[in-house]
């Protein structure tokens, strides 16, 4: 059985979901892209069916589920900043929670059957164990892990209603560029490593800072599982075949099952950029766990999927894609 076509992709503009859009382009799919633009600048919609709506607009969303006769919904539109829902938690529940609450309502509403939500390893807090499985406890430290593990709680309730399937995908460190450089990272503000350790090579900031030089790790500095972008796209396309063929909800991590602390990155992108990064060392930030690293036995055994990349892959495509834009 084929994927109903078109699909419908919230945050279709931004970092991840764009990206999806152009794998969804190239296998030959329709992706229609809802997204209000305030954390993107909508360079990408040009190339698809575009709706400048607001996740929360219930009224909206859900004409144009029943207009299109929308049968897989894709999230991937959710504040991100684990420092900024820190200072500012009623933003993130705003959004991530209680707008996407009204998005599931026009869903279930205008009768679409399928929703894959985009979740995150924040959803574990400060793990027992590494590598971290899909059964290991929840318990978010910050308010983004929490706004993103509440969804989590209502997805899983409305499968037990049947009133929805769902596939929960627990994001590690998305990362790096379509090896095609139609799509890259950057977010504004921009406060992941990478692009920002990108942005020093290039002369775009001075500095890299280094947030916590004294965690529990081998050189003091936080671990985590970098995932490229391209990996998260085909576990995605795989998800919602999945909920086709099997109408069963489920839960993924997907992530390299590979660490890499901070410096070790700050010298990957030395080796590959061929530049000298100038790097200060900082304080803690609040709501940052020491290690994160994934198990995807779960998703590789029941979807089947196989990431393509390694670290050299991602910042390599993240280079090119970074220079191509604003080099």
């Amino acid at each position: 059985m084929a994927i109903s076509d078109p699909m419908l992709i919230c945050g279709g503009a931004g970092y991840i979901g764009s990206s999806f859009c152009y794998c969804l382009k190239k296998e030959g799919y329709h992706p229609i892209i809802v997204d209000n633009l305030s954390k993107s600048d909508g360079k990408v919609v040009s190339d698809f069916e575009f709706y400048n709506y607001d996740i929360g607009d219930y009224d909206k969303l859900s004409s144009l589920i029943k207009r299109r006769k929308i049968d897989v919904v894709f999230h991937f539109s959710a504040f991100i900043e684990v420092s900024e829902s820190v200072l500012y938690p009623e933003v993130y529940y705003e959004n991530n929670t209680a707008k996407t609450i009204s998005l599931l309502k026009a869903c279930i509403d205008s009768g679409c059957r399928y929703f894959i939500f985009s979740s995150s390893a924040a959803v574990y807090g400060i793990p027992d164990e590494i590598p971290i499985d899909e059964e290991s406890l929840c318990y978010p430290i910050n308010p983004y892990g929490k706004s993103k593990l509440m969804i989590e709680n209502v997805l899983q309730d409305l499968e037990q209603k049947k009133r929805l399937k769902s596939v929960i995908l627990r994001y590690f460190n998305a990362s790096g560029a379509l090896p095609t450089l139609e799509t890259g990272e950057a977010h504004q503000p921009e406060s992941h490593i990478i692009p920002n350790l990108l942005d020093v090579a290039l002369g775009r900031k001075e500095y890299f800072q280094i947030f916590g030089t004294d965690y529990p790790t081998y050189d003091g500095t936080c671990i985590r599982d970098y995932i490229h972008v391209e990996d998260l796209a085909s576990a995605h396309l795989l998800s919602a075949k999945y909920l086709l063929e099997n109408n069963k909800s489920e839960i993924f991590n997907l992530g390299s099952e590979k660490g890499y602390s901070i410096r070790e990155i700050i010298n990957k992108v030395e080796e590959i950029t061929k530049k000298k990064i100038n790097v200060i060392e900082g304080k803690r930030r609040e709501g940052d766990p020491p290690v994160l690293i994934a198990s995807s036995d779960k998703a590789k055994k029941i979807l089947k999927w196989e990431p393509q990349h390694n670290l050299t892959s991602i910042i390599d495509t993240a280079w090119k894609w970074h220079k191509k834009r604003f080099g």
